[in-house]
């Protein structure tokens, strides 16, 4: 597969009906025409995806979203936050032209507007909303540089270089129901963020909840390897993924943040999980994380990538 080498380039492969990876400030993801059905289908071909689990569609600015979702003044104070890794659950506008394969035949529909440049002068110059799920077989650790989506499906899937991703984890996702603000994932923008722009507490989802946006399934961003949470050192047969000071051992160690900084934590995470995977160890102990701030989307990607796989 010949990667694109421009924007120009990129948005001819999604304008041709295929999908085209491309970089965002959160991770990679896996881009396709939103109002094409078959282009759609591509995605979740490509990435091995279950057809309920709906994608999150990333527009170049507020008036394509508009087009797109019904804003009430909630949604609209929570809009500041964009461009940014904040994705928004609203009601869908009548007539939108977005495939109901997207939104998983919802009445509601995810979308954003990523905070990366070539992301943007991408969806611009396509002319179109692009559905984009990370650039990953459904399931596995999300992609935070080119390398690891060429790596992910073997070479089959044209990629927009944009170097790594600053963030490292997916967006946050809030569902605005009238006068109710749910978070349905943890993300990249910390949820005491989001309570600051809007001026008051917002729920986490129950863990059982239905599935109304990406993220949502028990396993996800799983390891080839199987992962030990909150562990104060390795095992003889594991690797250790460390978090600030870090035990002495001769097991491979990386270490996400050696002075304990969420921020620094968060884009590393699925980088160093890639890094220790490919390493061939069958086991990966992970340090303790705080649960505040990023600290809260960390842990929900690794006991998912932790839980019972299918």
């Amino acid at each position: 597969m010949i990667d694109p080498q421009s924007v120009e380039e990129a948005a001819a492969i999604l304008l041709s009906g295929r999908v085209c990876a491309f970089p965002t400030e959160t991770v990679y993801g896996l881009g396709a025409d939103a109002t094409n059905s078959d282009a759609v289908l591509a995605i979740y071909e490509t990435k091995g995806r279950p057809r309920f689990n709906p994608l999150i569609v990333h527009c170049a600015n507020l008036d394509m979203a508009e087009n797109l979702a019904e804003f009430s003044p909630l949604a609209r104070q929570l809009a500041k936050a964009w461009p940014g890794p904040l994705t928004l659950v609203l009601p869908q506008r009548a007539g939108n032209k977005i495939s109901d394969i997207v939104t998983a035949g919802l009445d509601t529909i995810a979308i954003r507007i990523p905070d990366h440049p070539l992301a943007l002068e991408l969806i611009r110059t396509a002319g179109r909303p692009l559905a984009a799920p990370s650039a990953n077989p459904s399931g596995r650790l999300s992609p935070t540089n080119a390398y690891q989506v060429r790596i992910g499906f073997g070479g089959r899937v044209p990629v927009l270089d944009g170097g790594p991703c600053q963030a490292g984890v997916e967006s946050t996702i809030l569902k605005v129901d009238g006068d109710k603000v749910v978070q349905l994932r943890a993300g990249a923008l910390a949820r005491e963020e989001a309570e600051r722009l809007l001026g008051r507490r917002i729920e986490a989802a129950e863990h059982d909840a239905a599935i109304a946006a990406p993220g949502m399934l028990a396993s996800h961003y799983a390891p080839e390897a199987t992962l030990r949470l909150n562990a104060e050192a390795p095992f003889a047969d594991e690797a250790y993924l460390a978090f600030g000071p870090a035990p002495s051992t001769d097991r491979p160690m990386l270490n996400l943040s050696p002075t304990a900084r969420l921020h620094e934590a968060a884009r590393n995470l699925f980088a160093m999980l890639h890094e220790l995977d490919g390493s061939g160890v069958k086991r990966i102990a992970v340090a303790p994380i705080p649960e505040e701030g990023l600290g809260e989307a960390i842990n929900d990607r690794l006991q998912r990538a932790a839980a019972p796989r299918n």
